[in-house]
């Protein structure tokens, strides 16, 4: 018989993102984030492979991506003001970059979707440990030119997310979920 661990399936079933334009300071210090990446480091990975790593954006870097958005907005022909505000805003962020490795066993789309398990494991982690947090992403997310020019990814790697973290300055309203007939099936033959 299983044993259950009712604290945490409730955490799970009832865990609301906070909204990054929320958060405020305080935010963990790099002592205080260092076991919320190692719980979040515990993801799924199928062959070990690791294809994944961190790089915590604190005040400075986020002011500096900021800054680095309106000429990017501008060379692309888009609104960035979202964008800049995003980083502005913020106190503390971690970007998870997806790194694929060579492997004959495990496919790149399974170690894309173990960067995936990471940021949600980051961002319960970060809100099990008592931070607001949220996960966030936008065009910058998926421009290569202002990833390699502004956190220096390599031409294999990818932006899973930035898990914005601080303190929370108003819980947010719930909001609607998923329909679970609407989207479950159950096959049982």
């Amino acid at each position: 018989m299983p044993q259950p661990n009712p604290a945490a399936f409730e955490f799970l079933r009832t865990r609301r993102s906070r909204p990054a334009k929320t958060l405020t300071l305080p935010v963990p210090d790099r002592a205080t984030l260092r076991p919320i990446l190692e719980a979040a480091a515990r993801s799924p990975d199928h062959g070990k492979l690791e294809p994944w790593r961190f790089i915590v954006l604190e005040r400075a870097a986020l002011m500096r991506l900021a800054a680095a958005v309106p000429p990017r907005a501008a060379a692309l022909g888009i609104d960035g003001e979202k964008m800049e505000a995003q980083f502005a805003m913020a106190h503390l962020a971690v970007a998870v970059v997806s790194c694929p490795k060579p492997s004959e066993k495990i496919p790149q789309i399974e170690q894309v979707l173990s960067a995936g398990a990471v940021c949600l494991a980051l961002l319960n982690a970060a809100l099990a440990a008592g931070w607001g947090a949220n996960w966030l992403s936008g065009w910058a997310s998926h421009d290569t030119a202002f990833l390699r020019d502004n956190l220096g990814l390599g031409a294999d790697e990818t932006l899973a997310g930035f898990i914005h973290i601080g303190t929370e300055t108003n819980a947010p309203p719930e909001r609607p979920r998923p329909d679970l007939d609407a989207i479950a099936s159950w096959i049982d033959q």
